[in-house]
């Protein structure tokens, strides 16, 4: 038996793994603050957690989300449980990786720093599962102190491909092809170039062929979404049926997912990895909400 906390952006995906998975226990954190806006935090019946499997869904929406749970996340190995597992399925400063001049700051590491200080466990050190990191070298940001496990959302599109007449998947440039063509293995693959010129993008297909195919673009996340729309119409200027998109994280601040509600696409899939995004999402033509809640709780129950 594992017991499964959550931060309360992922609470009701923490009850959906609960009730579908006997071996997996809902327990309750209460989050308070105090008059002066400090966390007023309370794990309940921590007892339970003595010598037992713990795992904790986070999610750090907001720079003050991510004090308020890694005051959690800290104390609980303090519990002497046997394991713990921190599922933060989007990494919110994975963008930020490298600088390049002097005085820029790599957020991405400064993150891993703090979450690398989560106390040892009965058995060794906690593990932290992240879905689709925009930099795969961000993995050796973190220290030897915890365990990084890359895991990956995009089996689940994948699973969609056969309803399509005469797929194909495109990837927006050669790093994408990289991370995700491997999972396409049995698809045709169209590989975009694109150049940055200034805020401008422009793309180009370096190799594949679009005409009369139900092309699926696939990407790790989505801001703006100006490149996604970019090689959509690149796509349909190329012959393409149909366009249709896949991420793992729909960030699209400043409500940057309004630009695709006319922008036709047959389909927009994205994940639960940003829940408050894909509350706002589901049931808003063309996107489609698939949950992560099955492969967490796989990733939760195996030994290991």
């Amino acid at each position: 038996m594992i017991t499964l906390l959550a931060c309360p952006q992922m609470a009701a995906l923490a009850e959906r793994i609960a009730a579908a998975h006997p071996g997996i226990a809902l327990g309750t954190i209460r989050w308070g603050v105090f008059a002066d806006g400090f966390p007023n935090i309370m794990i309940d019946n921590v007892e339970a957690l003595r010598n037992h499997d713990v795992a904790f869904l986070a999610s750090f929406d907001t720079p003050g989300d991510i004090f308020f749970q890694l005051s959690a996340i800290y104390e609980i190995p303090r519990y002497a449980v046997k394991s713990f597992k921190i599922i933060l399925p989007y990494y919110p400063t994975g963008t930020m990786e490298r600088v390049d001049q002097d005085g820029q700051i790599a957020t991405a590491a400064t993150l891993a720093k703090m979450v690398s200080n989560v106390p040892m466990t009965l058995s060794g050190p906690a593990q932290i599962i992240l879905f689709d990191i925009h930099a795969l070298q961000e993995r050796f940001y973190f220290s030897d102190q915890v365990i990084p496990r890359l895991e990956s959302g995009v089996p689940l599109v994948r699973d969609k491909l056969h309803l399509l007449k005469d797929p194909a998947v495109a990837f927006p440039d050669e790093g994408a092809l990289k991370r995700f063509g491997k999972w396409f293995d049995a698809y045709p693959h169209i590989v975009c170039h694109k150049v940055r010129e200034g805020s401008q993008r422009k793309i180009s297909i370096r190799e594949g062929r679009a005409a009369d195919r139900h092309v699926v673009i696939v990407d790790d996340l989505a801001m703006s979404g100006g490149t996604l729309l970019e090689c959509g119409r690149v796509l349909r200027e190329s012959g393409a049926r149909a366009v249709s998109a896949y991420v793992t994280h729909a960030v699209f601040p400043q409500d940057a997912w309004r630009n695709f509600t006319q922008a036709g696409f047959e389909h927009f899939w994205v994940t639960d990895t940003v829940p408050g995004q894909a509350a706002v999402l589901a049931g808003q033509p063309p996107f489609e909400v698939l949950s992560l809640d099955t492969a967490i709780a796989a990733l939760l129950t195996a030994s290991g």
